[in-house]
């Protein structure tokens, strides 16, 4: 038992994150009353939903349309549809796997059984981190400026050395890998443009739950808010942001978008489901992929 913890001691802090950050949000909604939530949740129009899915599905193509870029700019052949069939995999992965089993290690092993380079598919794997990593650093001044404008002391708790910390090391450590693209500023240009797309329709997609629950929030005010709680979830304490994505989300809009702590928990437990729910057709290709991944006995990087 002691020695499966400490070969499992990563994920098991994980689980652990998870389960209090979930606890943490029960515990909010139950100060305001049980039936707060439910009642928000039956609120929700299924119009708003459904538009809501749309645009999260938009915002995966636009990632896998990022990924492709990358991949063909390396010299590698694949057609546009085979990077969109190994993303959604390994969004879906990412969402139902074990969390030693990462979308991108997915990705990889589908690359790999397609016949493609090694090495120049994990090089785009981390390019393709790095610059979802970049388009959401644009992004977070839109939701920093509300957060130090607030005369509580909110600004105070929520530490930005840290968040910025995190995106310099990041940055530090995929250099080497990320060389490839330096000299091919048109597939930098492009992909950016694609993470541009795919944050534009994340956003939209909020911005219609939160429309769905009669609220009219900015719409810049939903990117920022969703772009800290991007931020937050990078920092390995859960498994796949799970808890601390719903956490975050219920306290920033509660603080700053005007929402009852109910009405916050239905916005960001719908974002999750949406999540789920448009990674579902990766179903369809993982198990091939898993078979390849314990044929060649792939593991993470």
């Amino acid at each position: 038992m002691i020695n499966w913890l400490r070969e499992n001691r990563q994920t098991v802090v994980r689980a652990l994150g998870s389960i209090l950050a979930l606890a943490l949000l029960i515990v909010l909604l139950e100060e305001e009353g049980d039936g707060e939530l439910f009642s928000a949740l039956r609120r929700v129009s299924i119009g708003y939903f459904l538009a809501a899915v749309v645009a999260l599905t938009i915002s995966r193509l636009f990632a896998a349309t990022r990924w492709h870029i990358l991949l063909k700019s390396a010299g590698v052949d694949i057609p546009f549809m085979r990077s969109v069939m190994l993303t959604f995999t390994g969004n879906f992965s990412s969402n139902f796997l074990p969390t030693t089993i990462g979308g991108d290690v997915v990705r990889l092993a589908g690359a790999m059984q397609l016949g493609y380079d090694r090495v120049v598919c994990v090089a785009s794997l981390v390019a393709d981190r790095l610059i979802g990593l970049a388009g959401m650093s644009i992004a977070l001044p839109l939701g920093l400026i509300p957060v130090f404008s607030m005369d509580t002391g909110v600004s105070q708790s929520i530490t930005i050395s840290a968040l910025i910390q995190k995106g310099v090391d990041f940055a530090k450590r995929t250099l080497e890998s990320f060389s490839i693209w330096l000299k091919k500023p048109l597939a930098l240009s492009g992909s950016l443009l694609a993470t541009f797309g795919n944050m534009v329709f994340i956003y939209l997609a909020v911005y219609l739950l939160l429309l769905g629950i009669d609220h009219q929030v900015s719409y810049w005010l939903v990117a920022g808010l969703y772009t800290l709680t991007y931020f937050v979830t990078l920092f390995p304490i859960s498994i796949n942001g799970l808890g601390v994505q719903e956490l975050s989300m219920t306290f920033l809009l509660t603080q700053l978008g005007g929402l009852s702590p109910s009405e916050s928990a239905t916005v960001a437990l719908l974002t999750r489901a949406l999540f789920i729910i448009t990674s579902l057709p990766g179903a369809f290709f993982l198990p091939s992929i898993l078979a390849a991944m314990n044929e060649k006995k792939i593991q993470p990087e």
